[in-house]
């Protein structure tokens, strides 16, 4: 099995000093409950969709003789820097297809420029889009959940480069581990703005309990059958 490597980045907070400062319902929310939710859950999903998991790595290694899984950096609790692992949705040469759409089409250039995504992204496989529409490119996370890197229910994982879209709310955000799904990812993703996001997120940790993660789970399941906010 595929195991996700785990590397302290250079600012790693002090877990003791955050944990002086959090809010009562922030230290609630990184719960010995929640972990143990996170555990059941993930470790009974990964038994009951691995044929499915299989089925897709299969899929993607034959379409293009590439990895079937793509390692992204990602900085979850602490300021803690991990791979998070998907299916890969994109060509092998994804980073020149981009540099030369970009360069050939202006309109997109400012698209991505304001957000960092593309709704018509060359980049992206005819398997790749199906499984971004229905959001499978994200099982792989099951095992970031199991390995401790994630929890089931939480913020959504964030890059360096997105820390100062979160301001002061980023310490509210290294607080906990990021989720593999969350408030944002139930509230139309991609069609809500970035500070909506961040509102999502403070209020899901500020508010937290167990009931709450299992109807953000419960919801979860419609939102991505109808693929709302995806792309």
């Amino acid at each position: 099995m595929l195991v996700p490597s785990r590397v302290a980045s250079d600012a790693e907070l002090d877990r003791s000093d955050v944990s002086q400062h959090m809010p009562g319902s922030v230290r609630c929310c990184d719960s010995r409950s929640k972990r143990t939710f996170d555990i059941i859950v993930a470790v009974a999903a990964l038994i009951v969709l691995l044929p499915l998991f299989f089925s897709i790595a299969i899929l993607i290694r034959f379409s293009d003789g590439g990895s079937p899984f793509y390692r992204h950096p990602r900085l979850g609790r602490s300021n803690t820097r991990f791979d998070c692992l998907k299916f890969r949705t994109m060509h092998v040469d994804s980073q020149a297809i981009l540099t030369r759409y970009l360069s050939d089409n202006p309109a997109a250039m400012d698209e991505w420029r304001r957000s960092h995504k593309l709704k018509d992204d060359p980049r992206v496989t005819s398997i790749g889009y199906l499984l971004r529409k229905t959001s499978l490119d994200e099982l792989p996370q099951l095992i970031n959940v199991i390995s401790g890197e994630m929890s089931i229910v939480g913020p959504r994982p964030i890059v360096s480069s997105e820390i100062e879209k979160y301001g002061h709310d980023a310490t509210i955000y290294f607080s906990v581990r990021p989720g593999l799904t969350g408030a944002w990812q139930v509230s139309g993703r991609s069609d809500t703005t970035y500070a909506e996001r961040v509102r999502l997120d403070r209020a899901y940790v500020e508010t937290w309990s167990l009931a709450k993660d299992m109807i953000i789970v419960a919801r979860t399941i419609p939102a991505v059958f109808f693929a709302r906010g995806s792309y």
